[in-house]
């Protein structure tokens, strides 16, 4: 790998590490001040907002400035929603804000990498990056847990800064204040990636033109016969798997009987599994082999309706550690090769951000489905049983949909699949 990759890994592990352990300290946060079930759910989809309204810009913003500052700001921003939620602003807002940091951060976290490495090398790059950011989930939600634990929330909360009201009074808030500390870590690696020899692609005079671009981008990428395969899976993918990180702690509370601190464990759990999948798939898969994978998005979907009937920790921990690997092993192909499509068509700023548009839609809409489905007392037992059906029957369509292209448009494919082949040794 170039000089230069392991700073942006670094960079991500530190940023996506403060991801999750903010999502666990968030939930508790809404859960001691009396919020209800339904807020809860909501932090989902609050996260995935931004994502949504910005995707137009988040992408040209990327492309216009060296990534490595638009990472700096963007933990910045991050930041700042930390801090909202420590000085009183609801912690629904002050969420949405961290998820404006982190739609800001996306493009430009996946975008240098096609800028920094050979096509040949972005399956392996993207393995690195998804096993790393999922080894951050890991140890972010169980450090979340942990900093609000009775072993180590006494301590955080026993340190006084002279003279100043820090307001850090809960559990909840002493892990958020930790939060901070490891976004600013992060932002340090992020000046120190360096520049990149691909040229800077300046803003447009009127910024709104840059929505009809992006629309165009987005069109032009579902189009592609390979573009709108991986786009289509890649977006079921995390609009299931963004929701079923909260869906988790959830059933862990109904199934197992844990609180916050022992269930974001098996969060953790779902994602050791996804980061074996992920490194096994960097290993084995090629880039013109990545549609092969696409049956596993079934399997998947069908084995979360196993959640529903499982009663023991024993039993838990294996079947989770197997859901997540189908997962990882699902998306490390397809993710790459959406990217290899859309810096061939677009640039990898735009590209990234059309897939963000289209995963954190997913996410946002499902969650938002969920939030009300809960609202109105839907358990956990029927949350899972909706997104096993749904992820199954969606990957069944998608599924169908690479098959039928195939048989009609047999020629491009075979095209665009000898260009993935060739830039992919």
């Amino acid at each position: 790998m170039k000089k230069g990759f392991f700073t942006i890994m670094a960079a991500q592990f530190f940023s996506s590490l403060a991801d999750n352990a903010l999502f666990v300290a968030a939930v508790e946060l809404l859960k001691s001040s009396g919020g209800g079930e339904w807020q809860r759910a909501a932090l989902v989809p609050m996260f995935a907002l931004f994502y949504v309204v910005l995707a137009p810009f988040v992408g040209a913003y990327a492309d216009a400035f060296p990534k490595g500052r638009v990472m700096f700001f963007s933990n910045s921003i991050k930041v700042l929603g930390c801090l909202m939620m420590l000085f009183g602003s609801h912690p629904l807002i002050a969420y949405a804000v961290v998820g404006l940091g982190a739609a800001a951060y996306s493009p430009a976290k996946y975008g240098i990498l096609t800028e920094l490495l050979p096509p040949s090398q972005l399956v392996k790059a993207n393995g690195w990056i998804e096993g790393l950011t999922i080894t951050s989930i890991i140890l972010g939600v169980v450090l979340g847990g942990q900093l609000m634990g009775p072993r180590v929330a006494p301590h955080l909360l026993a340190i006084d800064v002279p003279m100043i009201d820090t307001g850090v009074d809960t559990p909840p808030q002493a892990a958020i204040a930790m939060m901070v500390i490891l976004y600013m870590v992060a932002a340090l690696f992020n000046l120190r990636i360096p520049r990149t020899e691909t040229p800077l692609q300046p803003l447009p005079v009127h910024l709104w033109s840059l929505v009809s671009d992006f629309m165009g981008c987005n069109r032009r990428l579902w189009k592609d016969k390979l573009g709108q395969i991986s786009l289509a899976t890649t977006t079921l993918f995390w609009g299931v798997s963004g929701n079923l990180r909260y869906i988790v702690l959830a059933w862990a509370g109904v199934a197992l009987g844990y609180d916050t601190t022992h269930a974001s464990a098996l969060v953790g759990v779902v994602a050791v599994g996804t980061a074996v999948g992920a490194m096994l798939a960097s290993a084995k898969m090629r880039l013109d082999q990545a549609t092969r994978v696409i049956p596993l998005g079934v399997t998947m979907g069908l084995l979360v309706l196993g959640m529903n009937v499982i009663r023991d920790i024993s039993v838990a921990i294996p079947f989770l550690i197997i859901l997540g690997g189908l997962g990882g092993f699902l998306v490390v192909p397809m993710n790459a090769l959406l990217q290899h499509r859309g810096h061939n068509l677009m640039g990898s700023g735009r590209s990234i951000a059309v897939q963000n548009f289209n995963e954190q839609a997913c996410i946002l809409v499902m969650g938002a489905l969920y939030t009300a489905l809960t609202k109105v007392g839907l358990s956990a037992y029927g949350a899972i049983s909706a997104f096993g059906l749904a992820v199954a029957g969606a990957m069944a369509v998608v599924w169908l949909w690479h098959r039928r292209n195939t048989v009609k448009h047999r020629d491009e494919l075979e095209r665009l699949m000898a260009v993935a082949r060739s830039d992919g040794h």
